[in-house]
């Protein structure tokens, strides 16, 4: 999921007068409405089914949210559970439409990432309501729009909603790592299955500061993923005769010049639009900025933004420190201390030429740099008027005035083997989050109450009004 940036206070003071303001944590009525009492039980169900890499088992999360569908009425044949290896289930799920158009694929992934339960409030894997909150690893990313999926299903299914066009979820595995991605063994092996004219997927939101509605946000392309490891190596000894060729000293010294090391700005066609649309919604100086780096690729306005670091990552490519192994014993010098710096590169760029960049940031001979892995371009989804006016009427029908603004993510989704197949992907959420508040990844995961069932009831009309 993005991280998102901060917002002009002055601006909160005109979305306030105009009425665009939510509370986070607002109190629901006492009792839900029948689509959000089934959204809620969707939610809790999955994250009570831990569907992390090594522990987890995402078929048991898929097999769950079959069964629902069968009892809601769905064929057997349109309910298909394609599991490449044990633990690592996907669902596949049709809603049949009269045939008079392209599928519209809707994705979600059940897997989430692992979670230290002894830095939580809570068991990360038991469903807590606390506060106007949905507390639990996966209730942003990505078990929301999950259950959101399944829930909106059986209701369109239950009303007798036939679709101009079929329309196809995917619950799927291995989006936050792993070996078995269902995005990507689906396309390879299933692709009749989830092929579409374009498929709808996380990656975006709305952007709430202070309770104030900012914009809902579409992504249109994402960032590279690309890790490295940085390898010193070393004779080591006894400690007690230390010598100046440290490999910890050696590695550390490499990985300050990193920290010091910025890649140049980097524009394209979406992040100019990004940054264009968001000095609409800002003000001031900030809003001077935005517009000086979209027009004119400003240095000095860049400069300034960069302090923040969702900007930053909007500009360039980054490169970080995510981990550190180091020495063998603490009376013996180090023979071998290792990094692994983790690059999100821009569109457009490649693995090859910020491997060569981080070299010579480096300027040391003796410290190895190896690629993991192999990062996957995919091209931008266009900017077609059939998505972007559907999202910019619901947007406007439930929140008047809030613009849609097309962006970037600055991290990374299965969307990239869809847009690689030759399917564009739209990642498209009606979440609305606090920006200083997004907790994916995170100790004490949260989805606001309120926002959990506007975002159903917003992907609700978006899929229908595609559909037909």
């Amino acid at each position: 999921m993005p991280i998102l940036p901060p917002t002009s206070r002055r601006y909160l003071a005109a979305l306030v007068l105009g009425g665009a303001v939510v509370t986070a944590a607002a109190v629901r009525k006492p009792t839900l409405r029948a689509e959000e009492a089934l959204a809620r039980e969707l939610l809790a169900e999955l994250v009570g089914i831990d569907t992390t890499d090594v522990t987890g088992d995402t078929t048991q999360a898929a097999k769950a949210m079959a069964q629902r569908l069968l009892e809601a009425g769905f064929p057997e044949d349109d309910v298909l559970i394609l599991e490449p290896h044990e633990r690592k289930g996907n669902l596949v799920v049709r809603l049949r439409g009269s045939g008079e158009g392209e599928p519209i694929l809707l994705l979600a992934h059940l897997d989430v990432v692992d979670a230290n339960r002894t830095e939580w409030s809570f068991d990360p894997f038991a469903f807590v309501e606390r506060d106007g909150f949905y507390y639990g690893r996966g209730t942003t990313d990505d078990k929301s729009m999950a259950a959101i999926w399944i829930a909106n299903f059986i209701l369109m299914k239950q009303e007798g909603f036939t679709p101009a066009r079929d329309l196809v979820v995917a619950l799927t595995a291995d989006e936050e790592g792993g070996g078995h991605n269902g995005v990507r063994w689906l396309l390879a092996n299933h692709r009749e299955l989830i092929d579409a004219a374009f498929c709808l997927n996380e990656g975006g939101g709305g952007r709430l500061a202070n309770g104030a509605r900012v914009s809902n946000e579409v992504q249109l392309s994402e960032k590279l993923y690309q890790s490295f490891r940085l390898e010193a190596r070393n004779a080591g000894g006894h400690s007690s005769v230390p010598r100046k060729d440290n490999a910890i000293y050696q590695l550390s010294q490499a990985l300050v010049r990193i920290s010091n090391f910025d890649f140049p700005v980097q524009l394209d066609e979406i992040t100019r639009s990004y940054f264009e649309a968001t000095a609409r919604v800002e003000s001031g100086a900030l809003a001077r900025d935005l517009l000086a780096v979209a027009h004119h690729a400003n240095v000095e306005a860049a400069d300034r933004l960069s302090e923040t670091p969702h900007y930053n990552a909007l500009l360039r490519t980054t490169c970080v420190a995510t981990e550190l192994i180091a020495g063998h014993a603490e009376n013996a010098l180090p023979q071998t201390a290792r990094a692994t710096v983790n690059c999100r590169i821009l569109p457009g760029s490649d693995a090859h030429s910020v491997e060569a960049a981080l070299r010579d940031a480096v300027a040391d001979d003796t410290i190895a740099i190896v690629p993991l892995l192999k990062a996957t371009s995919s091209p931008p989804s266009p900017l077609a008027p059939e998505v972007l006016e559907a999202i910019e009427r619901v947007t406007d029908a439930m929140w008047p005035g809030v613009p849609v603004i097309p962006t970037m993510s600055t991290g990374a989704t299965d969307g990239l083997y869809l847009r690689n197949a030759g399917i564009p992907t739209y990642g498209v959420s009606g979440i609305f989050q606090e920006n200083d508040d997004m907790r994916a990844h995170r100790k004490d995961e949260r989805i606001a109450i309120g926002a959990f069932f506007e975002a159903r009831e917003f992907l609700d009309r978006l899929t229908r009004s595609l559909a037909n």
